[in-house]
């Protein structure tokens, strides 16, 4: 069975941190995850980034080219 929140009328701050301290571990771990998604995909493209001119560095030497020359 699947809970569903309604809310038909605003909430303040203080009613949501007593509702979220009702919730199990695993009921607030799903929060986490969900309001983090973005944010861990977004950091995730932007260590790519960040690492690939230290990677060029290696990638891009004539010892580099050499080794792949036969492939």
């Amino acid at each position: 069975m699947e809970n569903t929140l309604r809310l038909n009328s605003p909430i303040d701050f203080q009613q949501l941190i007593s509702f979220l301290q009702q919730l199990s571990s695993t009921e607030k771990q799903k929060i986490i995850s969900f309001l983090l998604k973005d944010k861990i995909e977004q950091d995730a493209t932007m260590t790519h980034f960040a690492s690939e001119k230290i990677l060029a560095k290696d990638w891009l030497s004539p010892e580099e080219d050499a080794a792949w020359a036969d492939l």
